[in-house]
């Protein structure tokens, strides 16, 4: 049967821990998710791999869809960018992202 919640752990710009639910069955994307709890991932390109804002690293061992060229583009132009670094706004949720742990990248403020 499939999993209709999965579990997200979020290490915040503090570094505290948080631990997440996420519905898989409404098509969302991990910047809506972190936005729904109100984290500080401004999204302002509204998700469309142009801004950068909503940059994460990923710290477990998650198989990921390779990132887009888009997704490349903007990671080269970002700041305190890491091998693991990812945009939030470019990872659908599903069940295969259950218990993955992700870092939010520093501002580049």
């Amino acid at each position: 049967m499939a999993k209709e919640t999965i579990q997200i752990k979020v290490k915040d710009r503090k570094g505290e821990e948080h631990h997440l639910e996420a519905p898989t069955d409404m098509n969302l994307n991990l910047m809506e998710v972190l936005k729904s709890y109100d984290f500080p991932i401004e999204g302002t390109c509204g998700g469309m791999a142009l801004c950068a804002s909503c940059h994460c690293y990923i710290r477990s061992d998650h198989q990921l869809k390779e990132a887009s060229e888009d997704e490349e583009d903007m990671l080269d132009q970002a700041f305190f960018v890491e091998d693991n670094s990812r945009l939030t706004c470019q990872i659908k949720v599903s069940e295969e992202l259950d218990n993955i742990e992700l870092e939010i990248a520093p501002s580049s403020e």
